[in-house]
C-alpha cells in the first residue's frame, strides 16, 4: 500500500506546475512574438503547399494563399521594428513560399498578383 501511495506522491512532485512551465507574455520581447508568429505562418503555408511529409495529401493552395498573404503583411509591417537581422531571413522564407506557390499553381498568377505580392512587389525566380 505504501508503495502505491508513494508512487503517486512522487509523480506529483516531479510534474512541474503550469506556472512553472509558462512565462508571462509581458516578459516576451516583441521581436520574439513577431518572429514566432511568422515561423508558424511559414510552416502552415509550407504544409498547405504540399512541401511537408505527406505532401500532396495536405495540399490546399487556397489556404496557402491566405497564409502567405498574412505572412507578407506581418513581415512588411514589422520589418522596421524587428531590424534587418530578423527581417532578412523572414523575407527569404516568404520569397521561397511565394515561388513555391507559383510553381504549385496550375494557372500561375500574373507577376505582382500572387499571394503577398501587393506587399512585396512581384516575385521572380
Amino acid at each position: 500500500m505504501s508503495d502505491a501511495t508513494s508512487s503517486t506522491d512522487t509523480t506529483e512532485d516531479h510534474n512541474p506546475g503550469f506556472d512553472d512551465i509558462t512565462r508571462d507574455i509581458a516578459d516576451v520581447p516583441a521581436v520574439e512574438v513577431i518572429t514566432t508568429v511568422a515561423v508558424h505562418l511559414m510552416s502552415a503555408a509550407a504544409v498547405n503547399l504540399g512541401l511537408a511529409e505527406g505532401g500532396e495529401d495536405q495540399k490546399d493552395l487556397d489556404e496557402a494563399r491566405k497564409l502567405i498573404q498574412a505572412l507578407a503583411g506581418l513581415i512588411t509591417a514589422s520589418a522596421t521594428e524587428i531590424s534587418s537581422f530578423h527581417a532578412a531571413p523572414l523575407r527569404d522564407g516568404l520569397k521561397s513560399l511565394q515561388l513555391a506557390f507559383r510553381e504549385a499553381s496550375v494557372v500561375p498568377d500574373e507577376p505582382g498578383q500572387g499571394p503577398g505580392e501587393k506587399y512585396t512587389g512581384p516575385v521572380y525566380g
